[in-house]
C-alpha cells in the first residue's frame, strides 16, 4: 500500500498528521505557510527528508500569498519566509538543503522570468517531492543487497514513508528487500520519548504486512546478546563529511552495542542529508525539545511536577561504529571522507 506523507494539491500543502497516528489516519490541509512552520515544529510532519519537502512547499505556499508592489519587493518577503523555516528544526540538514535550493531557484526566476516566480517556486517544490520518492527507491535498490533472506533487522525511530515524501530510507531498504522476495523480520524500537517507533514504524509495518515485533528501547542489547538481531538499519538527520551521523536519540547506544556483538550497523540517507561543510559530528547542532515530551506520554503525566529534564532530540554516532552509509548514489564505507566525496562527485561532477 502506498503511504502519501505530503503532497501539493489545489494551492495547499496536504500532509498526514503524524501526531494522530496510529489511532487516527487523517490529513491536514495547510493553506498558509505559518501552518507548515507549526507542523514542522510540533512533529505533525517529521523525518529529515519529509521536513525538507515540507519546507520547500511551505516556502512556495508563502510566496503565493505575496502581492508585490515591484519584483524587488519579493525579496524581503521571500527571505522572511525562509528565515522562519530555518528556525524550526536545527539538526535536520534536509531543511536547510531545501531552503538553499529554493533560494537558488528564486534568484534564477527573479533574473530570468519574474512574472512566473511563484509558479516556478511551486514547480520546484513539487519536483523536490517527486525526486525524494525516486531517490528513496534508488536507495532501496542499493541497500537491499546488504540484507539476506531470513534476516532479523532492528530499526530505531521512523525512517519510513512517513519520514520522507514516500517509500522511506531505512525502511525503504527493508521494503526493497521484501519486494525482491526476501523473507525478513523487523524489530521495532519504541523510541522514547515521542514513540516514533511504536506509533509510526509499527503502523507502517502493519500497513505493509511486513512481519515485525515491537520492543522497548532498553531491550535491544539483550536481543543482540541472544543472537536475535542480524542487522541494524537506521536513518539520519545530518551526516558530517567524515561519516559521523546524527539520528534520533538512542541511535548511538545501538551502534555501540552492535559493535560489541559484531552486528552490521547501517545508515540509510539521501545525499541531501550529508553536510560536507562540517568536518565531524562535533559540529552538528543538536536540537533540545520541550521537557513535556519526557514527563508525559500522550498527555499523561509520568513524572513528578517540577522535575528537571534534559531532552536532546538527537545523538551523534561516530563513523567508527558505522558499517556503511546507503545513499541513492551507492553505498559509502570507511574511509568516509573519500567515499562520501566520491558519491557527491558521481552526482554533481568533480
Amino acid at each position: 500500500m502506498t503511504i502519501r506523507t505530503i503532497y501539493w494539491e489545489d494551492n495547499a500543502v496536504v500532509m498526514i498528521d503524524q501526531n494522530a497516528l496510529p489511532q487516527e489516519e487523517r490529513y491536514l490541509r495547510c493553506r498558509h505557510y505559518e501552518e507548515v512552520v507549526a507542523a514542522i515544529k510540533d512533529l505533525t510532519v517529521r523525518g529529515a527528508p519529509a521536513i525538507g519537502v515540507a519546507t520547500a512547499m511551505g516556502i512556495a505556499l508563502g510566496m503565493l500569498k505575496v502581492i508585490p508592489s515591484s519584483h524587488e519587493n519579493l525579496k524581503p518577503a521571500f527571505h522572511k519566509i525562509c528565515g522562519q523555516f530555518s528556525q524550526t528544526r536545527p539538526t535536520a540538514r534536509n531543511l536547510f538543503w531545501a531552503i538553499e535550493r529554493m533560494k537558488k531557484r528564486f534568484e534564477e526566476a527573479l533574473s530570468s522570468y519574474p512574472a512566473r516566480i511563484t509558479e516556478t517556486l511551486v514547480e520546484e517544490a513539487v519536483r523536490i517531492c517527486e525526486e525524494d520518492i525516486a531517490i528513496n527507491k534508488r536507495m532501496g535498490m542499493h541497500g537491499r543487497s546488504l540484507i539476506q533472506d531470513g534476516d532479523n533487522i532492528l530499526t530505531h525511530c521512523n525512517a519510513g514513508a512517513l519520514a520522507t515524501a514516500g517509500y522511506g530510507t531505512a525502511l525503504g531498504v527493508i521494503r526493497a528487500a521484501r519486494e525482491e522476495g526476501k523473507k525478513i523480520h523487523v524489530y521495532v524500537d519504541e523510541t522514547r520519548p515521542v514513540l516514533q517507533g511504536a506509533r509510526l514504524t509499527a503502523w507502517e509495518m502493519m500497513k505493509e504486512n511486513i512481519p515485525a515485533t515491537l520492543i522497548t528501547d532498553n531491550m535491544a542489547g539483550f536481543l543482540m546478546k541472544q543472537g536475535k538481531v542480524n542487522k541494524i538499519i537506521v536513518g539520519a538527520d545530518r551526516i558530517a563529511a567524515n561519516g559521523d551521523a546524527a539520528n534520533k536519540i538512542g541511535t548511538y547506544s545501538l551502534a555501540v552495542l552492535a559493535k560489541e556483538h559484531t552486528i552490521p550497523f547501517y545508515i540509510a540517507a539521501p545525499l541531501s542529508t550529508i553536510d560536507t561543510s562540517i568536518e565531524s559530528g562535533e559540529e552538528i547542532p543538536i536540537e533540545e525539545r520541550d521537557a513535556k515530551e519526557v514527563t508525559t506520554i500522550r498527555g499523561v503525566k509520568i513524572a513528578p511536577e517540577g522535575m528537571a529534564v534534559y531532552n536532546p532530540a538527537f545523538d551523534v554516532t561516530p563513523n567508527r561504529y558505522i558499517t556503511a552509509i546507503i545513499t541513492e548514489a551507492g553505498v559509502a564505507a570507511s574511509p568516509y571522507e573519500k567515499s562520501i566525496r566520491g558519491l557527491h562527485n558521481y552526482i554533481t561532477g568533480p
